[in-house]
């Protein structure tokens, strides 16, 4: 096995990772590395330095991209039978990152499926099979490729060109050609697995039901009973 394969492909993920959260540092200048990383795995990533941006002008790129509560970047978000659903798919998320001791962390924390902690899991099981084959243990490069190949098929690869689509129509650059980027990598090692996506689709797409129970009466910012709101207004 390559061992050389799993790295760049750990490190393109460990890249759109960081890409994806709001940025503290400006990561531009690393695109010429990102590119020949891109072009080993015969990616043609769509995103050059062709601007030049300041970390101030990139914060903004990313705050009108992705805007206050950045909806765009969590899986669950894009629609779901019911409104139970979403916990089961979160704990179903979690599972694949416990079962690997992967521990999503730092000052701040984001939901188990949000874009970035997708893409920095499937960053840690490409190390992990580096280091599995460094030492040609067999059995765990299997286990650490079925893993991969389960996650992308149940959820990362599911619902990235999504999101790419998403960006493409509201983005502000980098951000879309990132996406687009992240949607090719996904689709090359789902063929280096040999597995057959089956992503949703638009018409797939429904907004998760509320119950039809739903009441605001007991959260403890609502107004006493008895109290009219807009006669105080």
């Amino acid at each position: 096995m390559n061992i050389e394969i799993p790295i760049r492909r750990a490190q393109l993920y460990g890249f759109l990772t960081d890409v994806f959260l709001y940025p503290s540092e400006n990561w531009l200048g690393d695109l010429p590395y990102v590119q020949q990383i891109s072009r080993q795995l015969a990616i043609d990533f769509p995103l050059t330095a062709e601007r030049d941006l300041s970390l101030e002008q990139l914060q903004a790129a990313y705050r009108n991209t992705f805007g206050a509560t950045g909806s765009l970047c969590y899986e669950t978000e894009y629609g779901l039978p019911h409104e139970y659903r979403m916990s089961q798919e979160l704990a179903d998320i979690a599972g694949f990152y416990n079962a690997f001791g992967f521990t999503p962390g730092g000052v701040v924390r984001e939901r188990p499926d949000h874009i970035a902690v997708e893409l920095e899991f499937m960053h840690v099981l490409s190390l992990k099979e580096a280091y599995a084959a460094q030492r040609d243990i067999q059995e765990h490069i299997e286990v650490c490729q079925q893993a991969q190949r389960k996650f992308l098929s149940e959820h990362l690869g599911k619902w990235i060109h999504l999101f790419a689509r998403a960006l493409e129509q509201q983005g502000s650059w980098p951000y879309p050609p990132l996406a687009a980027g992240a949607h090719l990598l996904v689709q090359e090692h789902s063929r280096h697995l040999g597995i057959q996506l089956a992503p949703l689709d638009i018409p797939d797409l429904q907004p998760t039901p509320f119950d039809p129970n739903f009441s605001c009466a007991a959260c403890e910012c609502a107004p006493p009973p008895g109290i009219d709101m807009e006669a105080i207004e």
